[in-house]
């Protein structure tokens, strides 16, 4: 076998792996090269290791189930950091470590944790390669499940080096299983220094470190250092009978029909009359104004969806039923005897099966099958609708940006901002009930400020401001709208039937974009009435269709009162534009 010097073309990095390693102690180090053989071999190791179930080759060929630790199966914000120097720069909405401290800490933690395993050496690049917004990271993970995944979210592989070159410019990725216990479990981010050390986890979005950690957490810092922008948004084109794409990116917390918005299937009419959606990306944006034209472009800089399983189905997804067909990597969903697996939503129950946790299930016995936050974690290629343009190093151009939570009263259907200013104070005092997406208490009305808190690797104040000095180099600012596919009447039941159905909001988005939809002016913004929006052939009759769109002024003005928390928690960091974008809202109301 060639030696770490051979497999690691990059002197910076062989200094780096070789320090981790002697940190850590593995019993072998082994540099990915991302090829197809090599991720067979991986494969076959996490099935004979127990790590990965294979699935019925009939049904689902190339698909393994891997079942999480039961202490192990979210996002853990508490144990998430930001460490720098200073407090200030973190910000009052993240967990702040002193970095000197955090460091002397995970060394700790980090000190022979892989004794008697194998420390994975996995190149990856975030973003099509050559793209002025592409970053390398190098992750060191002694997980074969972290390792495998990472190959399909990423552009993993020997192109990584080409793309790095002889530079030091790369995110520095450690991460270690531990035992998963949540008292030691810490997923720290070193901005300063682009490193990212991650220990206790096995869980996505606190292991996968090219995901929420660089591509959103570090990105966003390095993009307010360097002039572009890092989101937890949607980005999907939608091509008109006239055959004209417009791209849209859209920010929606986890679990609020996101990657359904962005594989949407358009209703029959609108597919019998030529409407076509194609999915750029389904979870995260790279923004830059693009010098050409002054116009704020795109990039998705993921390979793969690691998607919410539950509630996926012919019915309400059948682009993601397709994408997930074959090849793709299940994570705490239910088994059958056949090797065939189910969730919540996705059709009748089976007579019995193994539950999430490996346990005998039957329908009635009080829990469910599947855990609320099982995923698919599959390949872009596999989307049935990918966009022509998704691996473009240039991007696509942002014609608008959609905001949207999960609220069952007081925000309406859909808005349009004023301007850029008030888009940003939509943004900004973005609220969402909490998911299952992440550990806490569900159903919770929570401040998600652009679908970010969770994610913004720097303090939130700073990052309104980034958004607001934005528009100063922008000749032509996308449209900015805000969203509720949620909003239910007095029996819990849902007023609009989303999904597919939400390109009939799209399409008045667009045509708002391209100066030719119509619209009234309300105090939350442009709204559109019922003769702007093509309703023809839904069960939507006047009064349901008021009630979407109702402003109602004392719900509002609790609305405004409970915004009041965010701007008292950011204080002076908060722009003076979103505390007068606020009051000029609470005076129409």
């Amino acid at each position: 076998m060639a030696s770490l010097s051979e497999q690691i073309p990059n002197r910076h990095v062989q200094r780096w792996v070789h320090d981790c390693a002697e940190k850590c102690s593995p019993a072998s180090v082994r540099v990915l090269d991302g090829s197809p053989d090599e991720k067979q071999q991986l494969l076959a190791e996490a099935v004979a290791n127990k790590v990965l179930i294979p699935l019925n080759r009939q049904k689902w060929p190339g698909c393994y189930l891997h079942r999480s630790h039961p202490q192990d199966v979210a996002r853990t914000e508490h144990c998430t950091f930001i460490c720098t120097p200073e407090k200030r720069e973190a910000g009052p909405t993240n967990n702040w470590l002193d970095d000197r401290h955090a460091y002397a800490m995970l060394e700790a933690h980090f000190q022979g944790c892989m004794k008697g395993k194998t420390m994975f050496v996995v190149p990856f690049i975030m973003g099509p390669a050559g793209s002025p917004l592409a970053k390398v990271g190098i992750q060191l993970t002694d997980s074969i499940y972290v390792a495998i995944s990472m190959g399909i979210m990423t552009r993993m592989g020997r192109q990584t080096w080409d793309q790095l070159g002889s530079t030091d410019d790369f995110t520095r990725c450690l991460h270690s299983v531990g035992d998963c216990d949540p008292k030691r479990r810490y997923i720290c981010h070193f901005p300063h220094d682009n490193t990212i050390w991650s220990y206790g986890s096995n869980y996505g979005g606190n292991a996968l470190l090219g995901k929420k950690c660089l591509a959103l957490r570090i990105a966003s810092f390095l993009g307010r250092k360097q002039g572009w922008m890092a989101e937890h948004m949607l980005l999907v084109g939608a091509t008109n009978p006239q055959g004209e794409t417009t791209y849209v990116t859209g920010a929606f917390p986890s679990a609020c029909g996101k990657t359904n918005f962005a594989m949407m299937v358009p209703p029959a009419d609108y597919r019998k009359a030529g409407w076509k959606i194609s999915t750029v990306g389904d979870d995260i944006v790279w923004m830059y104004v693009n010098q050409r034209d002054g116009r704020l472009w795109a990039i998705n800089p993921e390979a793969g969806y690691f998607g919410v399983v539950p509630g996926t189905s012919e019915k309400t997804n059948p682009n993601a039923m397709t994408a997930i067909r074959h090849d793709t990597i299940f994570t705490n969903v239910a088994l059958l005897p056949d090797g065939d697996v189910w969730w919540e939503g996705k059709g009748d129950p089976p007579k019995e099966c193994l539950d999430w946790r490996g346990e005998k299930w039957t329908p009635g016995c009080g829990r469910p099958a599947a855990h609320p936050n099982s995923r698919f974690t599959v390949s872009m290629w596999n989307n049935p609708i990918l966009d022509p343009k998704a691996d473009d190093p240039v991007g696509v151009p942002v014609s608008g940006i959609i905001f949207g939570g999960r609220r069952s009263d007081t925000i309406p259907l859909c808005v349009q901002s004023f301007n850029w200013s008030h888009g940003v104070y939509l943004g900004a005092t973005l609220s969402s009930e909490t998911t299952a997406a992440a550990t806490g208490q569900v159903g919770v009305v929570r401040r998600d400020p652009m679908a970010m808190r969770p994610f913004c690797g720097y303090n939130m104040g700073d990052y309104f401001r980034h958004w607001l000095d934005m528009r100063k180099r922008l000749v032509d600012p996308p449209r900015i709208f805000l969203v509720n596919w949620f909003r239910k009447n007095e029996k819990g039941q849902y007023l609009w039937p989303g999904f597919g159905e939400n390109l009939r909001v799209l399409e008045w988005m667009i045509g708002r974009c391209r100066g030719r939809a119509s619209a009234r002016e309300t105090a939350l913004g442009w709204s559109p009435t019922a003769n702007d929006l093509n309703l023809g052939g839904l069960d939507l009759d006047a009064e349901t269709w008021q009630r979407l769109q109702a402003v109602n002024a004392k719900e509002m003005q609790q609305e405004l009162a409970s915004q009041q928390e965010l701007y008292d928690q950011l204080g002076d960091d908060m722009p003076r534009e979103l505390v007068w974008q606020r009051e000029l809202t609470a005076a129409a109301i």
